[in-house]
């Protein structure tokens, strides 16, 4: 049974997390900023949970930071926590 389904963004830099976080911020998307999930790396970082409702929107975003603006990401992933375990799957 799947009792939490969110999406993350994880990134290679504290700076790109903070400057992406403003621009989806500006863009209209409901986020939250959070250390990023062990399931994702084991170092210390930052993370943007959002919504499945903005996934698309999300995507795009990053694909434009990522192209025109030198924001590096490890990637985007699906974090599914059940009753026994959390598992973080990348998706982009």
């Amino acid at each position: 049974m799947i009792e939490v389904d969110n999406f993350v963004i994880s990134f290679n830099s504290t700076h790109h997390a903070i400057k992406s976080e403003k621009r989806l911020k500006e863009e209209g998307i409901e986020l939250r900023m959070i250390p990023t999930p062990r399931e994702i790396t084991a170092s210390c970082g930052l993370s943007v949970k959002f919504e499945e409702k903005d996934l698309d929107k999300v995507k795009g975003i990053m694909e434009n930071l990522v192209e025109n603006e030198d924001i590096s990401i490890k990637g985007i992933f699906r974090i599914i926590r059940n009753s026994k375990e959390r598992t973080a799957t990348k998706i982009y």
